[in-house]
């Protein structure tokens, strides 16, 4: 049913029920509208269910519950928190934002949160789609999914129960696809964006049979496309682990547990399964041949997801979101790190690969080192090989790096992961909370934000991220290895990542028995 933009409390109609929602800026918002049953019960690590409806009108003001995960009051001090209460298991749901509900047919962009697998919200503040409806005049989803133990646990060992994060975004694209219409969307002309553990998401939801047509473009930002990603057997030894952490026999005893107790054990498999120089990823995505069929990594090179347009990029100090701010970090050894690198290019090499590290960036530390060599095996050369195999393939590919470094905490953190965030969606008044835009000079900050923004649009409506205020940004190929560098100045340079990329070239990194060769 058409409703005008400026309609106090626009109204949708949907096979499920009605829904009310607001008018926010001049935007129609329809929030915590669910796109599943909830979890709950016996539902717990199952795929998730149709929801049954509801009967009158429902109210869509306010958002609802997140995923369950930890909580710490004050947050952490690069993005001052990623997640609040409420939490809940009944978190399945999703929040809208457009123009108007009407049958204009807008492109629409699919918003999945990261958080490392283990926190965040599709209604976080920042993660708000006003700015991308109304400068863009697109219809906006952000959504909420299963999280930590209870999205990236099989606790039954069972191919039906195996991925629920997985199953839960398929079944709100399904949602996507069968009602964005009612909301002034076109189904046929869908955006999957998503930064870090979401963009890893987007990836794998590109190449799945059960995503097939639902999709048309994805943008990864920053994803963790490096992770070694387990087989359920491989798995089975740190299900294990929780089971015993949680002080749970088996699933049954489970699935009885409030989420309290399954979160709190969550935080003691964060101390087990850590490790020295690695990423801590205590939860993952499992490659069972099933649910998840390959390493996201490879998805987007056969099949259908061949013919998807795709942006990637990366920060240039991803890894200091992780590190550079831990005391314990900061007085690496030489040492330590050379033995560290020494995991991925074998004993011998390891010297010589501290020297070009250290050389590329002079005055470095140990740890100054150990940041570009996380940042390059688990975002930077992941991303730039998938760029080489789609453009070899002949599909377009666009590439990107955010160069951007923040002056917070004394500048440690450079252009730290999710830095690129508030730039995408333009909205700073949104970030307030986070420590690491303090001290970022606002005309640059938004200027870039501007180019950025516009760029991400652009993209969305028509495949092609060029606008008239960014320089000339050409799709990545072989022979140019064109990559757009987002930074105060802003420009399109050739293969920008070629140290990184030859440094780890496969001959180098033959230690590496981890995430795939693309």
């Amino acid at each position: 049913m058409p409703h005008s933009p400026g309609q106090e409390q626009p109204e949708v109609q949907l096979p499920a029920g009605r829904l009310r929602g607001a008018t926010e800026g001049g935007i129609a918002v329809f929030r915590a509208v669910p796109y599943a049953a909830p979890p709950v019960g016996d539902l717990r690590w199952r795929p998730p269910q149709p929801h049954p409806g509801w009967s009158g009108t429902r109210d869509a003001t306010t958002d609802g519950p997140s995923a369950p995960q930890m909580y710490a009051e004050g947050g952490d001090p690069v993005l001052g928190g990623h997640g609040s209460p409420p939490f809940d298991d009944d978190c399945l749901t999703l929040d809208v934002w457009t123009p108007a509900a009407d049958g204009a047919r807008r492109p629409v962009l699919v918003w999945i949160h990261g958080g490392g697998f283990v926190s965040g919200s599709g209604s976080l503040p920042g993660y708000s789609g006003e700015t991308f409806a109304r400068d863009g005049d697109l219809v906006v989803v952000s959504i909420n999914y299963r999280i930590g133990p209870l999205g990236y646990l099989n606790p039954d060992g069972d191919d039906e129960g195996a991925n629920p994060w997985l199953g839960d975004q398929i079944a709100a694209l399904c949602w996507v696809n069968a009602h964005i219409a009612a909301f002034g969307g076109d189904p046929g002309r869908v955006t999957v964006a998503g930064q870090s553990g979401g963009a890893l998401s987007t990836a794998a939801l590109a190449g799945h049979p059960l995503a097939q047509g639902l999709i048309r473009r994805v943008i990864l930002q920053s994803p963790p496309l490096g992770l070694d990603l387990p087989d359920p057997a491989a798995y089975r030894e740190r299900t294990a682990a929780y089971l015993e952490l949680a002080g749970a026999g088996d699933a049954a005893h489970l699935r009885a547990l409030p989420w309290q107790q399954l979160i709190a054990a969550a935080a003691g498999l964060f101390a087990r399964t850590a490790t020295w120089g690695y990423w801590p990823t205590p939860f993952l995505p499992v490659v069972d041949g099933t649910s998840l069929k390959t390493h996201p990594a490879i998805a987007l090179l056969d099949g259908a997801a061949a013919d998807i347009d795709v942006m990637i990029g990366w920060t240039r100090e991803e890894a200091t979101f992780g590190f550079a701010l831990d005391a314990g970090y900061a007085d690496a050894t030489r040492e330590q790190v050379t033995d560290r690198i020494a995991d991925t290019f074998g004993a011998e090499a390891a010297a010589d690969v501290y020297a070009a590290y250290a050389r590329a960036r002079p005055g470095s530390r140990p740890v100054d080192v150990l940041m570009d060599l996380i940042t390059d095996e688990l975002f930077r050369v992941p991303a730039v090989r998938l760029a080489e195999a789609r453009a070899a393939a002949g599909h377009p590919v666009w590439a990107y790096q955010f160069d951007l470094p923040t002056p917070a905490h004394e500048g440690r953190l450079g252009a730290t992961h999710c830095l690129e965030l508030p730039f995408v969606f333009d909205n700073f008044d949104q970030w307030a909370h986070a420590p690491f835009l303090a001290g970022l000079d606002p005309a640059v900050r938004d200027g870039l934000a501007h180019a950025m923004h516009r760029a991400w649009i652009s993209f969305v409506r028509t495949g092609d991220p060029n606008h008239p205020d960014l320089p000339r940004w050409r799709p990545y190929d072989a022979g140019s290895r064109t990559t757009m560098r987002f930074d105060a100045v802003v420009g399109a340079l050739d293969d920008l990542a070629g140290a990184s990329r030859l440094l780890h070239g496969p001959a180098r990194t033959s230690a590496q028995p981890s995430a795939p060769l693309i």
